[in-house]
């Protein structure tokens, strides 16, 4: 395990508000924990920042020690890229705060801030933005990558109410991007993930929502999830925006809301969220309630911040994952089938594929107005395995499960969201996004990070100088 001289820390610590914590220190094996308890790295020192004078402190210290630095938002990110073996984790996890401006309906976030104090704080005026769907998910790595949620076909993306950015660089500036300053770097950011530097606050539009919302789940057996997954089909090309909709097809946990006799055994879920009036959305959503016989019907008008926290218990901090992704198109016969047969070979009572459905609001936002790409897609899947600590004997088992469905669906493939790239970041990152794109971000790269410090992420490499001549008139 890498080390840093002391003398190099205590200067740091003469200048630094938050925590520095190294190997040896009490709290080290505590604070270096992420969400993915799969990953078990072990940084050389953990800069616990409690604001942005500690973050610029944190860059400049890693440039000028050579260290290789990561950088830790809500560390939910699969791949860890929170962390980094001998390396220097800027921490930002303790900035936490928030603030909501009810008259011009926006709401600022510290880049440590969670989806769990975003939809707190605003839905405490009626208010909301598209967050992610697990409530302890950070909202800068969700963001930075595109940001999906329940929300997304009404309000769009998390970056597409993004409004302004402050911004640590990799030289250690501070900077304002939004449309008017820094406005290439602003583009960057939105969907560009973390590669041009580290968000130190967001500021978001936001929109009337709630507080209670028509919103829930409907069961079927497995044996259902053609039918199910052909309606899904049929049903999205014509749903209005205030709908949004996923599948999730696993084994049934053992629930009381679940007849005891499908415990553990195959079943696919349509998991709904309706932005809009309850009464028009209990119209709208009545054809899902009467596919086949559903075995649990759960739709009802709950409050939206309990219904962001559906998925919290499913996927714990600490539990061991692994997952793999695609962008898809309409959910042909041929990706129907696929899935069932992957679905009904699953080799863990908790792992889960995914189906999120786009259109609507996604949509329509020019290719080129952000860096996300592919906004033309009508699905992603994320294939997820998950297994208890204690299980790692079993690990292979359930990575050889995700890659095979994985395999099987390449040839539907419309790429991959960023957020969604794992241990295959280095072969997947190019095909995430366009021609355009790739060449736009990379020469971003070259001006803000041509160094490539920031290189713990779904790394887009800096356009050499070579390269970016040849590009010019």
């Amino acid at each position: 395990m890498g080390s840093i001289d002391k003398t190099a820390v205590s200067n740091l610590a003469a200048k630094f508000q938050g925590e520095l914590t190294q190997p040896g220190d009490p709290t080290y094996d505590r604070v270096r924990q992420i969400w993915n308890g799969q990953i078990q790295r072990k940084p050389a020192l953990i800069a616990r920042c409690s604001g942005v004078a500690d973050v610029i402190a944190a860059v400049r210290f890693g440039r000028e020690h050579e260290l290789r630095p990561s950088v830790r938002g809500g560390g939910h990110a699969v791949a860890g890229h929170a962390l980094c073996d001998d390396g220097l984790v800027i921490d930002l996890s303790t900035m936490t705060g928030s603030r909501v401006d009810p008259l011009a309906r926006t709401i600022q976030v510290q880049g440590g801030c969670l989806n769990a104090h975003l939809d707190r704080e605003s839905q405490t005026f009626g208010l909301a933005a598209t967050g992610g769907f697990v409530s302890h998910t950070g909202i800068a790595g969700l963001t930075l990558g595109g940001g999906i949620g329940h929300l997304m076909r009404k309000f769009g993306l998390a970056i597409d109410a993004l409004r302004s950015c402050d911004v640590v660089t990799a030289d250690g500036d501070f900077v304002v991007a939004n449309d008017r300053e820094n406005a290439d770097l602003f583009w960057g950011l939105r969907g560009g993930g973390g590669n041009f530097g580290i968000v130190t606050n967001f500021t978001f539009e936001l929109q009337p929502l709630g507080p209670t919302v028509l919103a829930g789940m409907v069961v079927w057996p497995m044996d259902d999830a053609p039918v199910v997954l052909r309606f899904l089909r049929e049903f999205l090309a014509v749903a209005p925006d205030e709908v949004g909709i996923m599948a999730n097809l696993r084994l049934a946990p053992a629930l009381p809301i679940i007849p005891a006799e499908l415990h553990g055994k195959p079943i696919v879920a349509l998991v709904v969220t309706y932005a809009g009036p309850i009464d028009e959305g209990e119209a709208i959503l009545r054809p899902i309630r009467e596919i086949a016989t559903p075995v649990v019907s759960a739709i009802v008008p709950k409050l939206y911040v309990a219904h962001q926290k559906m998925f919290d218990a499913a996927l714990p901090h600490g539990r061991h994952y692994y997952w793999k992704s695609h962008k898809l198109g309409p959910l042909t016969d041929e990706i129907i089938d696929v899935l069932v047969e992957h679905c009904a070979q699953i080799t863990s009572p908790m792992s889960t594929a995914t189906i999120f459905s786009f259109g609507g609001a996604v949509a329509r936002v020019p290719a080129d107005a952000t860096a996300f790409p592919n906004r033309d897609a009508a699905h992603d899947i994320n294939i997820v395995a998950s297994w208890l600590p204690e299980d790692i004997g079993e690990a292979n088992r359930h990575i050889d499960w995700v890659r095979r469905f994985f395999n099987a669906l390449q040839p539907h493939s419309r790429g991959v969201y960023v957020n969604f790239i794992s241990d295959d970041a280095g072969d997947r990152i190019r095909v995430a996004y366009s021609e355009q794109q790739w060449t736009r971000l990379t020469a971003l790269k070259a001006k803000y990070d041509h160094t490539n410090f920031f290189r713990m992420n779904a790394n887009i490499p800096p356009r050499r100088a070579r390269e970016q001549a040849l590009m010019l008139p």
